[in-house]
């Protein structure tokens, strides 16, 4: 006599084996969700920074600043004068007693900054976001003359853009932001990927992204 099978024991045979946990679309969809809006908030300032000055960059010519110019002059104190007698190579900084008191006499900071020795001068060159600056003293009679020059905050922004004359710390910020903007586009599109299905049109507006650019530069630009 055949024994009816026990239900219990059936349910068992039919239930589906879980995958591990680094199978599961769940699992992935959640990493990938917390990567991209971690990398989201830590570039959204930095994305709309270089977005808006990347507007002011390319109409630079029609945006029009007038610089202003700040003139300083000085005399350094003779002891110091001394110290300006020789240099260890044509391009070596300053002294440090020299550069503490340019900084307090004309407002400038000239520490590490390669200087430009002649027989006459000695000139210092100190470039910055958004405008420029420059130090000469005389090695004979120790005049100082300096110069400061700031084309706005138009100017700085765009210089911030380019990374020009903004210092190993910005450098350092630019990397890092890019690649949390690489990260951010990188689970941007695999998201987009798994959640493409009911949404017919995400293929077509992310070929036309690549497109567009594309027969711009083919066609437009010689």
């Amino acid at each position: 006599m055949n024994q009816s099978p026990d239900p219990a024991t059936f349910s068992a045979r039919r239930r589906p084996v879980s995958k591990p946990w680094y199978r599961s679309r769940g699992w992935w969809l959640k990493q990938l969700h917390g990567w991209h809006w971690m990398t989201a908030a830590i570039s959204l300032i930095g994305m709309l920074l270089f977005a808006a000055t990347g507007i002011t960059l390319n109409h630079a010519a029609s945006i029009s600043a007038a610089p202003d110019v700040r003139e300083m002059k000085g005399q350094l104190p003779r002891p110091l004068l001394s110290q300006l007698t020789s240099a260890a190579t044509e391009t070596a900084p300053l002294p440090a007693a020299v550069v503490a008191d340019l900084k307090q006499r004309v407002g400038l900071d000239a520490a590490g900054k390669a200087g430009e020795w002649s027989d006459s001068e000695v000139y210092v060159a100190l470039p910055r976001p958004g405008g420029d600056a420059w130090v000469s003293i005389d090695r004979q009679s120790g005049a100082i003359r300096a110069e400061v020059t700031r084309r706005g905050w138009i100017s700085y922004a765009n210089d911030l853009h380019k990374g020009r004359n903004t210092g190993g710390a910005w450098s350092w910020f630019i990397d890092l932001f890019a690649i949390a903007c690489i990260l951010f586009t990188l689970t941007g599109l695999v998201l987009l990927y798994m959640h493409s299905k009911p949404r017919p049109l995400t293929w077509p507006l992310v070929g036309l992204g690549l497109i567009a650019p594309l027969m711009i530069a083919l066609f437009f630009l010689h």
